[in-house]
């Protein structure tokens, strides 16, 4: 079909032949596809580089997405040294060789560009240990990391370098690569326009991936075949999702799933409910998130929304996966057409911080009980009014404590249900003032 696994044919040991990937790894920064921000010629490293301060970088995204080569590029372009370790296989002994080595280099007029690989995975004291070595010039550090560098670097590492987000490979972008490969390969890959797109999709933004996928399927297919979806599922037994269910992952996405049910976007709240379901999350977790949800964003807005998400996270319960997913999504569109009123979250968390503040005040006499003689004669319960012995049921007392006066936290929205509820608290706001005027 191709070159691209051939090899010599001669009696002597051939080495193994060199991955598309690695293959195709770009040779100038203009070449790095997908990380324009960063890359083009307004990019922030171009800028850098072009005005002769490149300083010690983190660089945070997700796997693919060009971080070796771009550090190895930025070597070559400043005439550093480049130097690569993995905070995986590596320890405290083997920074140190690292860091001598950088400091005879520098002695002898050579700075270290110094790539850490997973640098998150490094605990406190090993990130502490490049700090020396980063402030005194003996290695220019570039980190990279597919975690949240505010939750996993120290914080005296971060204040020495720039954290550069590396941002996921758009389809277009993947679909770039597939064509360099078919252009080093001068093989077209064989399947459908369908099964292409189905191809990038399966790499989830992963540029390397992409390229391994398309490897699988030159090996695979047979000559003059052309694969159609079902033939690249077949083949390639599908790739999972890139998705950490203790990381980012999970958190990006039930971030854009609540974030999609608070806009009122079914369609969205629909596709990252699918997006999780697809990459194994708990569907308990969602259908706690709903509930929540339900609470913080609609509130009395919609009072059967609350009631309705707990009774999908039930069904769920009682169904189990898949028949229980659907349950999960019902209640999704449910909430994401809902009207909205998040009042009732903010009146309680005004109510908290009233709480925490004026925690020492007693409520007024008149709505303590008084179970005893003495509490009677102390005045505990004086006045107090039964509120359906009063006309319209409802006494108009004042129940907050005295020093404390009147407050206001609930302020329903003209939305929904709190349209009538604003009415009711408007009504019972007029009665108080004419019984107490």
């Amino acid at each position: 079909m191709s070159d691209l696994f051939a090899t010599p044919d001669t009696g002597a040991a051939v080495s193994a032949p060199r991955p598309l990937a690695d293959r195709l790894r770009p040779e100038r920064l203009d070449d790095v596809v997908g990380q324009d921000h960063l890359t083009g010629p307004d990019g922030a490293l171009t800028r850098m580089i072009a005005s002769g301060s490149l300083g010690n970088v983190i660089f945070w995204g997700p796997p693919g997405t060009g971080k070796t080569t771009i550090a190895r590029l930025l070597a070559g372009a400043t005439g550093l040294h480049f130097e690569q370790i993995s905070a995986i296989f590596s320890g405290v002994a083997d920074l140190k060789k690292v860091f001598e080595a950088a400091r005879l280099r520098l002695r002898n007029g050579k700075q270290t560009l110094l790539f850490v690989d997973e640098i998150h995975r490094f605990n406190r004291a090993q990130q502490d240990s490049f700090l020396p070595v980063m402030e005194d010039g003996t290695i220019l550090l570039v980190g990279a990391t597919t975690e949240n560098p505010s939750f996993e670097l120290n914080a005296a590492l971060l204040s020495r370098a720039r954290v550069l987000t590396m941002k996921r490979l758009e389809e277009d972008h993947l679909e770039r690569l597939l064509q360099r490969a078919e252009a080093l390969t001068g093989t077209a890959l064989p399947v459908t326009p369908e099964a292409r797109i189905l191809l990038t999709g399966m790499a989830d933004g992963d540029g390397r991936a992409v390229l391994t996928l398309a490897e699988e399927i030159l090996r695979a297919a047979k000559p003059d075949e052309t694969l159609d979806e079902d033939g690249v599922r077949r083949i390639l037994q599908r790739r999972a999702p890139i998705y950490d269910k203790g990381q980012d992952g999970h958190y990006n996405l039930i971030s854009a799933l609540h974030k999609s049910v608070r806009g009122s976007d079914p369609d969205a709240a629909l596709y990252y409910l699918a997006r999780m379901f697809d990459a194994g999350e708990d569907p308990l977790f969602i259908g706690r998130r709903l509930v929540r949800m339900a609470s913080e964003d609609i509130g009395l807005a919609d009072p059967q929304a609350l009631s309705i998400a707990l009774s999908a996270k039930e069904a769920y319960d009682y169904l189990g996966s898949p028949e229980g997913e659907l349950a999960l999504a019902q209640a999704c569109i449910y909430l994401a057409t809902a009207p909205k009123s998040n009042a009732a979250y903010v009146a309680f968390k005004a109510s908290m911080r009233a709480a925490k503040e004026n925690g020492s005040l007693l409520p007024p006499m008149h709505i303590l009980n008084a179970p005893t003689k003495l509490m009677s004669k102390e005045g505990y319960g004086d006045g107090y009014r039964y509120d359906h012995d009063e006309p319209d049921a409802f006494s108009g007392q004042d129940y907050f404590p005295e020093a404390l006066g009147r407050q206001n936290f609930y302020e329903p929205v003209e939305r929904g249900f709190e349209r009538e509820i604003r009415k009711r608290l408007d009504y019972w706001a007029q009665l108080r003032n004419k019984k107490n005027s």
